[in-house]
């Protein structure tokens, strides 16, 4: 009997392995780049600010929509990203170069670059 609800068991599993979401593609730089906010603000401030190196392999940059990339950053939270943003963050600047930001923009962008739902 025990041997039994093994055996079971071990085909649950495997089987709940099988329902699980395909692990998420890279973007490339051209899928990075065509992505925009859809706010006119929110656009001229990753415009001015955040493309040139979140739309660029060579910055070392998270690319803007890229899951494989961003989900793991999004997993510390949105208050951690937000600091990292304001503070700096290994070659990013303090402010991402972005003078004219509120904490409300930082956030705005990073759930846009990180790809995630509001």
């Amino acid at each position: 009997m025990a041997l039994e609800r093994t055996g079971i068991a071990a085909a649950i599993l495997a089987l709940a392995g099988c329902h699980q979401a395909p692990a998420a593609k890279p973007l490339t730089e051209a899928q990075s780049a065509a992505r925009q906010p859809a706010s006119a603000h929110l656009a001229a401030l990753y415009d001015g600010s955040c493309r040139a190196c979140h739309t660029n392999h060579d910055s070392g940059a998270p690319l803007s929509g890229d899951h494989t990339q961003w989900d793991a950053r999004w997993a510390k939270g949105p208050d951690a990203l937000l600091q990292n943003a304001i503070a700096g963050y290994n070659k990013m600047p303090a402010g991402g170069q972005c003078s004219t930001c509120t904490a409300a923009d930082y956030k705005a962008l990073i759930r846009f670059m990180a790809d995630q739902p509001e």
